[in-house]
């Protein structure tokens, strides 16, 4: 049997972040593996029509659970959903509750952030740093608490071009930039944010360094871990492949590009595009549970969970793959043909995005308003350029993360553990990934019928016909206005129609002496 799953039987364990794709991903993962643990508490935040066991009902009336289902069936009444708001004092959380999360819970995994890239600097302190030292105060009140885990990212110290599994300072106290937001307006915080995040590419990254810094200084004698994702995508293989339930990162790409939406991105091809599959990163934030309850470390361990150190996949490489899946399994009703032109060229790029992108939403925009409907596609589209841009830092450059305590603690595993909490990436076939990958965002996040691939293929065949007619169309137009405007361009036309009638009249010639 496995002694990690093993292990969590029995177990209280309290999970922030459990309505987000990894919150639920580690939830049945949990449930799967170790049916008789002895409680889950999830931290819910009130919603208007919604009591807290409708919420739990919600999260569990999902195809992510119908294997739970069959080995804890009743796995709804082993989820203790409470009341709570990471952006009040104490989580806002009743006495009784917190009474019972201080005097029950032995594990904690700490997975609620705002993954925003353009939020605001005091709404991503608050819920990155603040929310973070508040937890670590609660857990430092539990007695029974074996070990907490941290989710951080693994671009929290991007400004680096190779990272270690170490925690890095950053030029201002993190208490001191919590005392500071408690006074200092929205208008001023908005003008000094610039000089504080300084060569962070955004709020999200910055706010998770220093998160990972209030970690180290309030950890007291807690046993932690750190755990440092890249860009987490869909499942690899639990419970099923390919499932996804956010447009987070790639999810919004692919999207895009399927629908027709997207033609152009400035990327660096040979960058590695570093994803992790979701399940992978589950594993081992269980395993690293484990790892630091049992052992106890001396001092905070790093684990980083990348790919591109061990099995790495190119931005170049995963766009061909992605296109040629949406060939055999297209999107229904897509605005235009799939297709993505990278380009690290940064005047190529956004003229693209205002012929390729913006013109048509436009023009699609004004039939809408011809037939009586509300406009909607420019804005739905300056959304998505919005959002590809802030990607952009992100798909224009390759790190280097040392992954020792990761190897470490693989190495410690038993080989029914290593099986059944699988976290070595360099097993993944990249080409079978992202063609499940592709095949999940249709299923469960655009909720598309597969029955209705035929029809979307005709569909695409169609368009396909139709581009290349436009750009035909398009061509011998600026052609014929060139040649009717440049005698160079009439010399160059006139050459191409005599060689051409030249060869054929020769090889006419060669056919009739053979016969």
């Amino acid at each position: 049997m496995s002694t990690i799953a093993a292990f969590y039987g029995g177990k209280s364990i309290l999970i922030t972040g459990a309505t987000g794709f990894l919150g639920k991903v580690l939830m049945e993962k949990l449930f799967r593996t170790s049916p008789d643990l002895k409680v889950i508490y999830i931290l819910v935040r009130p919603k208007a029509g919604q009591t807290l066991q409708q919420r739990v009902f919600q999260i569990l009336d999902s195809k992510l659970f119908e294997k739970v289902k069959e080995v804890c069936p009743n796995v709804h009444e082993k989820i203790r959903a409470i009341y709570a708001d990471l952006n009040q004092n104490d989580f806002a959380i009743s006495k009784e509750d917190m009474q019972e999360l201080l005097s029950c819970t032995n594990i904690i995994f700490h997975c609620a952030a705002t993954v925003r890239f353009d939020d605001t600097l005091r709404h991503a302190v608050q819920l990155n740093v603040t929310a973070t030292r508040q937890l670590l105060l609660m857990a430092s009140q539990m007695p029974k608490l074996e070990a907490f885990i941290h989710i951080s990212t693994a671009y929290s110290n991007c400004n680096l071009k190779h990272i270690d599994e170490v925690i890095y300072p950053c030029p201002v106290e993190p208490k001191k930039i919590i005392d500071s937001l408690e006074w200092l307006d929205d208008a001023i915080i908005d003008e000094i944010t610039p000089k504080l995040i300084r060569d962070w590419p955004n709020i999200y990254t910055y706010t998770k360094a220093l998160g990972e810094m209030v970690v180290q200084q309030e950890s007291r004698n807690l046993s932690i871990a750190i755990i440092r994702p890249s860009i987490v995508g869909a499942t690899w293989q639990e419970p099923f492949p390919g499932w996804v339930d956010n447009i987070n990162g790639p999810n919004g790409i692919i999207i895009a590009t399927g629908k027709g939406f997207l033609r152009a991105i400035k990327a660096t091809p040979m960058a590695v595009a570093d994803v992790i599959p979701v399940d992978t990163v589950v594993n081992l934030m269980l395993a690293v549970g484990w790892y630091t309850a049992v052992h106890r470390p001396k001092s905070t361990l790093v684990y980083h969970i990348t790919s591109g150190n061990m099995n790495p996949c190119n931005w170049h490489k995963m766009g061909v793959q992605v296109l040629a899946t949406f060939e055999k399994i297209p999107f229904e009703r897509p605005f235009r043909r799939p297709n993505a032109n990278f380009t690290s060229n940064s005047f190529t790029s956004q003229y693209w995005n205002a012929v390729s992108h913006r013109a048509p939403a436009i023009i699609y925009d004004c039939y809408l308003r011809l037939t009586g409907r509300k406009p909607r596609m420019t804005k739905l589209m300056n959304r998505l350029l919005r959002t590809v841009s802030m990607l952009e830092y992100f798909i224009n450059r390759s790190w280097e993360w040392s992954t020792y305590n990761t190897e470490m603690l693989m190495s410690e595993l038993s080989p029914e553990d290593q099986r059944v909490f699988n976290f070595d990436v360099r097993q993944l076939n990249w080409l079978e990934y992202i063609e499940n990958y592709v095949l999940g965002v249709k299923k469960y996040l655009l909720k598309e019928d597969m029955a209705g691939i035929p029809e979307a293929k005709q569909r695409l065949k169609r368009l396909r016909n139709i581009h290349y007619l436009f750009n035909t169309a398009l061509f011998l137009i600026a052609w014929r206005l060139l040649i009717a405007r440049s005698q160079m361009a009439r010399n160059v036309w006139f050459f191409i129609v005599s060689f051409c009638y030249k060869f054929l009249s020769y090889f006419r010639a060669s056919s009739t002496l053979k016969v």
